[in-house]
């Protein structure tokens, strides 16, 4: 079981980049009333054009308070599991997201302790010699910059019910996302990076202030060795918080 703590870092990248918020908020359980304000997205029918796709997904995700986000702490518990392995590693995980800025900590100890920060130039491992994709670029962050200059939609086959559509950037970056037709919410998405894909799925969320918030998902990376996964149960979320940039200083 050790042995598996090196190459779950590679499973980290995709789920932190959700934040950037206008209205300072803090969840620890049941939405209010108050929190359901993300207007239906529009109706997503067989002819519905991948660029379609995205802006209901966007608008599903809570459009311009998302986009607006100033700050997101996502503190929950991860199980972390080894391929064909039944027994999980259970530990905490903090996700801190400002901006482009991430900072990603799981704990596990004794077994598996990980740190993960992106100053938005350049990325930091606690693993050494493990090379992280840059979070911002990947992942849902992709999703609210969709229609800025530099960055491409393109279609994809459906998977299952799902409907799916590309995004990329002017970097070659490239996310996969698999939406509900009925919902518009962002279930799936696939980020492939120096030879590795790193697979997110999500299956409950939660609406704070607006916006959706996965606070179930689970990741999953195909290796030689066989596939790796993490489960993530989001169990407070804070939005807008005063965040300093120590906390993404290098260490």
């Amino acid at each position: 079981m050790k042995r598996f703590a090196p190459t779950l870092v590679l499973l980290l990248m995709s789920s932190a980049g959700m934040a950037q918020g206008p209205e300072a908020a803090k969840s620890n359980g049941a939405p209010t009333a108050a929190s359901n304000t993300i207007p239906a997205p529009p109706t997503i029918t067989a002819n519905t054009t991948p660029v379609e796709l995205a802006r209901a997904a966007l608008t599903a995700q809570g459009g311009d308070k998302f986009k607006n986000l100033k700050s997101m702490m996502l503190i929950g518990s991860a199980d972390l599991y080894a391929p064909s392995s039944t027994q999980s590693i259970p530990g905490k995980f903090v996700i801190v997201t400002t901006g482009d800025k991430v900072r990603i900590e799981i704990d596990a100890r004794p077994i598996f302790n990980f740190k993960q920060i992106y100053d938005g130039q350049q990325s930091y491992s606690s693993m050494p010699g493990v090379q992280m994709p840059p979070p911002s670029k990947f992942g849902l962050p992709v999703l609210a910059k969709f229609d800025q200059p530099g960055y491409t939609v393109s279609a994809l086959p459906d998977k299952k019910k799902l409907r799916g559509f590309r995004i990329v950037d002017a970097e070659g970056n490239t996310t996969d996302f698999y939406i509900d037709p009925a919902t518009a919410r962002v279930m799936q998405y696939l980020t492939p990076y120096q030879g590795y894909t790193f697979g997110t799925e999500n299956s409950k969320f939660r609406e704070v202030e607006g916006v959706l918030i996965p606070v179930n998902f689970s990741q999953r990376l195909e290796m030689q060795q066989g596939a790796f996964f993490a489960e993530y149960k989001v169990k407070e979320v804070k939005l807008n918080q005063p965040i300093g940039d120590d906390v993404f200083t290098m260490q």
